[in-house]
């Protein structure tokens, strides 16, 4: 059984290493491509003030990488004493080590526990919602939307969370914020990656997804190309659901961590022979 794994290109590598380090068979497939922003200056912007910020959410790794790298002379805001306010929250463990490779200190880094039932907006929210007082300031740190229509569509499913953290704030009285630091589009699908595409339709391959957009770009990049052979493991439950509208004939759910995902991925090699 192999493993194909559809995070950004950087991401994917490292989780086809892990992956084969497991005993599974793993290859990469980038179904999202994702860059820096054209226009730097609300991010910008928002290091100038930051220290006016009770938290500053970070909606995934590339939040992070992309806004510590915008300004990173800056960093110190939560390392030292400088905001002492400030708190960075991580919506999962991905997220936090992030963060931490940024040099920001654990104890000013808030994210839900690892054995949460959800590692996302809504278990975040569970931890930092008593800190979020009437007045206070919130930073939501996310990506954005970039090319093609594939991406346009996938919108909504895509910022559900964030905008369900950003509705918690208001509700707390607080004042949610919107930053920008990153974009994402959808890849070029040359030849070899179509071929691997198509082959993983019908040959058993279990398809990682950790991302709406991915499923959304998949069945851009291959219209017409039917996912009912076709097996999935989703991060999710909302991924889970993109995955079965878009035909998928199998789709499990599994938390996002190494242990539970080759957990799921062995059951699901046993259980096919």
């Amino acid at each position: 059984m192999r493993v194909i794994v559809t995070r950004p290109q950087r991401e994917a590598q490292q989780w086809v290493l892990d992956l084969s380090a497991q005993g599974l068979q793993a290859v990469a497939l980038p179904l999202i491509e994702v860059g820096p922003v054209h226009d730097t200056a609300d991010v910008v912007r928002a290091w100038q003030h930051l220290g006016d910020y009770v938290g500053v959410m970070f909606v995934s790794g590339n939040a992070v990488d992309y806004f510590f790298r915008s300004n990173s002379a800056l960093a110190p805001v939560f390392i030292g004493s400088i905001a002492t306010k400030t708190r960075a929250w991580a919506t999962g463990p991905g997220t936090a080590r992030a963060l931490l490779r940024q040099g920001v200190e654990p104890a000013r880094l808030d994210a839900p526990p690892v054995d949460a039932s959800q590692l996302d907006s809504e278990a975040l929210w569970q931890v930092v919602g008593p800190q979020v007082q009437p007045g206070d300031r919130v930073l939501i740190v996310r990506g954005g939307d970039s090319l093609g229509s594939a991406a346009a569509s996938s919108n909504a499913a895509q910022g559900a969370g964030r905008d369900w953290f950003a509705n918690r704030v208001m509700q707390a009285g607080g004042r949610p914020e919107f930053v920008m630091a990153y974009q994402r589009g959808a890849p070029e699908f040359g030849c070899q990656a179509r071929e691997l595409a198509q082959q993983a339709a019908t040959d058993g391959s279990v398809w990682l997804f950790s991302s709406t957009q991915a499923v959304v770009n998949l069945s851009t990049c291959l219209p017409g190309q039917s996912w009912a052979g076709a097996r999935a493991v989703a991060t999710h439950p909302r991924i889970a659901a993109a995955a079965r509208q878009a035909g998928f004939g199998v789709v499990q759910e599994s938390r996002p961590t190494l242990p539970e995902l080759v957990a799921c991925f062995k059951l699901m090699q046993q259980t096919a022979h």
